[in-house]
């Protein structure tokens, strides 16, 4: 009996004996570690290119898709960025630091009259070294080849002050100063002739503007624009011995040109003072910004850009939504799957927008190489300065990951239907 009483308690009933007091209690269950940034962004991407990657008709719609809106978008923005460049080259060539405008001029091509003794006023100023008077006109040109006529853009000015930065304008200055001489834009339209191959072969040759013959003693490089195919370059005798009905006494553009080490914007307002307000005082870059913003404004040429643009980024948003949203709806118990199992909306999330990233990315780098041949070709039809820049690659990827992003939220909508309980 003594030895049943010392016999152990049951096993099951530590509590009674003592037994395990000292036993440590089970450790709770640790939580698994939450993954870092790099790997939370890693971990959806390769679970969305895999997604993608698994249906390549679909992947392949998608890429052209995305490519057609970039590369839409691209001639867009090329075409209006080569509008504005073009359409102010001239200006841009201009070495002066200060102009005087009428008020009334809207473009260059269509400049209002500038009373020409407001140059002799803006010597008065001792800041001012130069006061060059520019002229600007259309004529006719006869083709020298089978004499066809076509409208030329005529720029007249002292061809001695150095107000103007034409490429080979330099190299032709003296033989400027020569009775009826003007320099050729070879890079004008091939409708006024091969004249750069015929300055080639034959020297200075003779040729008809307006009225009159005149000669072409050499090359000068501008290029045609919106308002003018084509550009001769005179100095300002010749210029009024080809437009008569010119009054001297008018000129259309006045470029200052200040001493070394000048404020120019207290000469701006210098000249301001003194001159009466039928003149305008612009600086180099105003006076391009006013020409560019009447092609950008007061024609329909840029708005009608700036919509083909949106309208390529609808179309390829809208083929982007139909991928994602058609790949979600396919996978829709999947995504419920990782609902089950813990994953969360923010996490498919991040599944659905790395694959609209994925798109973006593998359509963008085939539309912008294609896109940079498509320039050359339009450049070399049209005789515009078209190239590929990498503030415009930049502008459109950042567009078209912007149109991939909007797709992609309009089809996360579908994942609040992937609801484990509805799916099992």
């Amino acid at each position: 009996m003594n030895a049943m009483a010392k016999a152990p308690l049951l096993p099951w009933a530590p509590e009674k004996s003592g037994e395990g007091a000292s036993q440590p209690e089970p450790a709770a269950a640790q939580q698994p570690p939450r993954p870092g940034l790099v790997a939370g962004l890693l971990l959806p991407a390769r679970l969305a290119w895999r997604q993608l990657r698994a249906e390549r008709a679909r992947l392949f719609s998608a890429m052209a898709g995305v490519m057609f809106a970039a590369v839409l978008v691209f001639m867009q923005l090329g075409f209006r960025s080569a509008l504005f460049d073009s359409a102010t080259a001239l200006l841009t060539n201009m070495r002066a630091e200060l102009f005087l405008m009428n008020p009334l001029t809207t473009a260059s091509f269509r400049p209002e009259p500038l009373p020409r003794v407001r140059a002799h006023q803006a010597l008065a100023l001792p800041e001012v070294a130069q006061a060059v008077p520019v002229y600007l006109a259309q004529s006719t040109w006869r083709n020298p080849e089978d004499g066809s006529r076509r409208a030329i853009q005529m720029i007249g000015f002292d061809t001695e002050a150095g107000a103007m930065e034409f490429e080979g304008l330099d190299a032709i200055g003296p033989a400027l100063r020569r009775v009826d001489a003007v320099g050729f834009d070879d890079r004008s339209r091939p409708e006024f002739g091969a004249v750069a191959r015929i300055f080639a072969e034959r020297g200075p040759f003779e040729v008809q503007v307006g009225n009159r013959m005149v000669q072409v003693v050499g090359l000068v490089s501008i290029g045609p624009s919106f308002g003018a195919d084509g550009n001769l370059v005179m100095s300002e005798v010749n210029f009024r011995r080809l437009i008569r009905e010119r009054q001297a006494s008018n000129t259309d553009l006045v470029a200052i040109r200040l001493r070394p080490g000048t404020d120019v914007a207290a000469a701006q307002q210098r000249l301001r003072e003194i001159l009466p307000p039928d003149v305008v005082v612009l600086t180099h870059a105003e006076l391009v910004a006013h020409e560019r913003n009447y092609w950008e404004t007061a024609t329909p040429i840029g708005f009608i850009f700036a919509f083909g643009s949106v309208m390529g980024l609808i179309v390829g948003m809208v083929i982007v939504y139909q991928i994602l949203f058609s790949d979600i709806a396919n996978h829709l118990r999947e995504y419920a799957t990782l609902k089950a199992i813990g994953y969360s909306n923010l996490y498919l999330s991040r599944v659905v927008m790395a694959a609209a990233l994925i798109l973006a990315v593998i359509g963008f780098i085939p539309g912008a190489a294609l896109c940079v041949w498509l320039y050359d070709i339009v450049a070399g039809a049209t005789f515009l300065p078209l190239t590929m820049t990498a503030e415009r690659a930049t502008l459109v990827f950042a567009l078209i990951f912007a149109m991939c992003s909007a797709a992609g939220l309009l089809a996360m909508r579908k994942l609040r239907d992937a609801s484990p309980a509805d799916m099992f």
